[in-house]
Parts: C-alpha cells; structure tokens; sequence
C-alpha cells in the first residue's frame, strides 16, 4: 500500500503523519522539552537492589530512579553459540549475585517513563543502523523474521564476513539485519557497520571519562527516525515544511539513508501542511472515546493505566437483510477500524476487544482474519488471540512510548481523569451530611454554603424541604451563595 509522510516542523514540536490510500494511518509528536528516551545510553548508578522482585532502581540522572528487571541484565555467553546466557532459555542467576549498590553500570533505555512508572531499562546495549542493529557485546548475526527464509541463510554469511574484514582480527560484536537490508549491497553494509561501531567506540570512550548519571548516547530525533524507521519501499514522498530542516535531513539522509532522503521534498505550498490530509482534524478525533464508522456504527475506545477496552456497537446500522448480516458487517468494520486506531492512537499494552455477538463461527473466524490482516501492516509488534468464553478478543501491541492521548492530554482536574462527575444532588447531599457533623463540633451564628448554581438551585428547589429540616434541627440559620468559578462536585461549607 502506498504511503506518503508529512513533516510539520516548529522550534518547539515537531509532528510526523503517514497517511495511506488518502487516510491518516499514524501520528508522532516529540516535543523539544519532552522528546522520548527510548534508545539513549546512560551510565547509571545502582541505587537500590530488590531481591523480592528480581530487579533494581538505576540512577540515570532523571527525577525518578530507572527500573532494571533480572530478565534485562546481559550475561555472558555460557556456550559456543554466542547467545547470553539469558537468551538460551537458562535461568538467569539472581540479580543480588550480579549487582550491588553503588555499583555503576552502562543502560538503555527500552521503555519511556509512562505515568507514575519509571523508565525500563536494559544493559544489552543495541545501537540501530540503517540496514543492521549492532550488538557489541554479542557474536552471533540474526536476521529479521520478515526477510524470506531463502536469503537469511545469504545474508547473515554475507555480514559475518563483512564484520570479520573489517574487524581485522579482532572482535567483531553481534549484528541483527533489519527488513530492508534484504536488497543491500556488500558497500551499504559496509558503510552501515563502520558507522555503527564508530558510534559504539564514542560511547565507550564517554564511559571513561563521564560521572555516573551521565547521558552517553541520545538516540536519532524523529526527524532522523523518519528516514531510518518510517520510509520503506511503499512510501512515495516524505515532505517537510521547514527548509532549514529539509537541508538538515536532506544532509542525513544522503549521508546515512540516500534512499530514502531521494523522496525527501520541502513543501513550498501556501496551505498548512496538515491540512492537505485534515491531519489536525484526525488529530482531535483520536482525542475522542468515540469513533463513527461509516456504516452508521460506532466503537467506544477506553484508555486506562493497566489496559484498553474497545466496545463495538450497531448504532444506526440497518442496512443488512437480517440481523446476524448487519453484526457481521458491522464487525468486519469494526476490525480494520480497530487497527488503524491503534497505530493512530498508538495504543499498547493488553487491549480487549468486545465485538458485537456473532452467533456464527464462521463469521467470528472472518472478522478475526480481517483484524489480523489489517494488524500486519502495523510496525509495531501485535499479538491476538481468539473468542473467548465471554465474546471477548484479548491482543497485546508493543508499547515502548506514551500513547497520543498520554502525550497531547492529561487528566481532568474535576473528575481526576474518571471521565465523570457527581450529580447536584449527590453534592448537595453531602453538604447537608457535612453541615450536620460540623454542627456536633461547632457552634457558629450561620453556615453558609458556597456552591456551583447547580447546586445551590438544587437546595433551594427540590431539596428546600430537607434543608429548611436541617436548619431546624440544628437550630442554626443555613444561607447560601452560588459560585461558578468552582468545580460541579466542589463546595465550601463557611462557618460565620
């Protein structure tokens, strides 16, 4: 499927959407204050060692510790094969045998810090290339599981060799070769692993001479991330509205990518650049819970900490022969809707899927078919299961940075992100219990109530009857004062 690429540049944001077949399949923002760690080395200090849960708190110089689990920790090969000894299915040993506090150690980053979790890090160090991903402290060559199995065999011989030459007899460190290495030629990997161990040999040279804490390599910003992770065979054009940036590129991308910098364009137009694909506009719809489909249905898509919920729904779809036609078409909506939300939203972690119920299985067994289908053109690493017991699809995506809604938005500061608030008669409820406890500790000359208009309408309409009761009972006048400023479920209770 072809696709084009489209660069908003400012000072301050850079934003990137692929659009295929003329829709907005993928949005990423990075932000100069916020620009995401995955991928940057550090030299970290040990701080704290827990055993209960096989892992340890790194210093890395950011306002929370980092989270280094056992399962992350690199261990040196125990056999002729090359493989750590955690990659080979062995146990590893217990992290209080292989740190200690105090102890400094080279990390990177796997996972940003999302929420209240720190970043996850590993100290298997890859550095990513055009063509090849650069294990140092490996020695064995892996190929990517997209490339045909008839040419791994050809290309990892090919890249052991090239890495022996130019290693000249010394270590020649491991090497993973990426999807689009399968039409490389010996130069362009070549140019990929003396690039790649020159840029590992600057990153030893900081650790000698850096206190811990320190950053010794930021990975590529989105712009470079572009070119090396985003373009691929189907992309047509990347266009950039910033000239100063188009050079810049311009000058990576020949130097690093030339490929992919010959479809590199500066946009010149007078209209926004966004705007040539309503990108802004897909931009606030997947701010949004709800998302219409064009058959007239709809799915609802809930974002919490622990995992997102996707329901799917008929709404005003009518238009089949009979009812079982109607939900099963629905569904096949659903699910290449479902994947292109994912990738826009960049959704990740475990998503449950509640598919309209399909008393058919072999209409459960298409719309499966047809999400993962549509989740193969999705970069980023999904797995999906079948039904289950209750209807319900359970799929995990690879989350590795924040989700969209994480990063353009937070939570509501009056429903603390629930997405809702108490009623007017629920607050004014509690007022009245309020103003009863305060009485038994108290003894002013009135209370006064400031609430929403809501509220106080609440209390001098429907409510009057209990409130006039309550002022009897506690024998003290109840005033009250309506202030808009305040949140729907605030109040103050003012003792005069």
């Amino acid at each position: 499927m072809q696709q084009d690429i489209l660069i908003n540049w400012s000072p301050q944001e850079t934003r990137v959407a692929v659009v295929e077949s003329g829709a907005v399949q993928e949005l990423h923002v990075e932000r100069a204050l916020e620009r995401g760690l995955v991928g940057n080395i550090y030299l970290g200090k040990v701080a704290r060692v827990l055993p209960g849960m096989q892992s340890a708190f790194i210093d890395i110089g950011l306002e929370r510790a980092a989270f280094l689990h056992v399962a992350d920790l690199w261990q040196k090969p125990v056999n002729g094969d090359g493989l750590p000894a955690n990659r080979t299915g062995a146990p590893p040993k217990p992290i209080e045998r292989q740190v200690f506090e105090g102890q400094t150690l080279m990390v990177q980053v796997i996972k940003d810090p999302i929420g209240s979790k720190g970043a996850r890090l590993s100290t298997q160090i890859s550095l990513a290339g055009r063509m090849l991903v650069f294990l140092p402290q490996d020695d064995h060559v892996g190929v990517s599981q997209k490339i045909p199995a008839a040419l791994r065999d050809e290309l990892r011989g090919r890249v052991q060799t090239l890495a022996a030459e130019a290693a000249d007899g010394g270590r020649t460190g491991g090497f993973i070769l990426r999807t689009n290495a399968e039409d490389a030629t010996d130069a362009e990997l070549s140019e990929d692993i003396a690039y790649l161990r020159k840029a590992w040999s600057r990153i030893r040279e900081a650790a000698t001479r850096q206190p811990p804490a320190s950053l010794l390599h930021e990975d590529l910003n989105l712009l470079q991330r572009v070119l090396r992770d985003l373009a691929g065979e189907a992309t047509q054009s990347i266009r950039i509205d910033s000239r100063e940036q188009f050079d810049a590129l311009l000058a990576f991308g020949q130097e690093f990518m030339p490929a992919a910098a010959a479809r590199l364009s500066h946009y010149k137009g007078e209209r926004p650049i966004f705007d040539l694909f309503n990108v802004d506009e897909e931009i606030t719809k997947a701010l949004g819970r709800r998302v219409d489909l064009k058959s007239g249905g709809y799915l609802i898509v809930d974002q919490t900490e622990a995992l997102t919920t996707i329901d799917v729904n008929t709404g005003g779809f009518v238009g089949a022969r009979n009812f079982d036609d109607t939900v099963f078409k629905t569904n096949l909506e659903a699910a290449l809707a479902i994947a292109r939300q994912l990738r826009l939203r960049n959704l990740g972690g475990i998503i449950i899927i509640d598919f309209i119920d399909m008393v058919q299985a072999e209409h459960q067994q298409a719309v499966l078919a047809e999400l993962r289908k549509q989740l193969a053109r999705d970069r980023v690493k999904t797995q999906v299961g079948g039904f289950s017991a209750l209807g319900l699809v359970e799929m995990t995506r690879k989350r590795t940075r924040e989700s969209l809604a994480q990063l353009l938005s937070e939570p509501c500061e009056q429903c603390h992100g629930s997405g809702r608030v108490r009623t007017a008669r629920t607050v004014a409820y509690d007022i009245l219990r309020e103003i009863l406890r305060e009485a038994r500790q108290f003894n002013p000359k009135e209370f006064r109530i400031v609430a929403t208009p809501a509220v106080v309408d609440m209390l001098l309409d429907e409510e009057s009857q209990h409130l006039a009761g309550l002022s009897d009972f506690i024998g003290k006048p109840i005033s009250l004062q309506a202030e808009s400023s305040i949140g729907p479920d605030q109040y103050d209770i003012v003792l005069l």
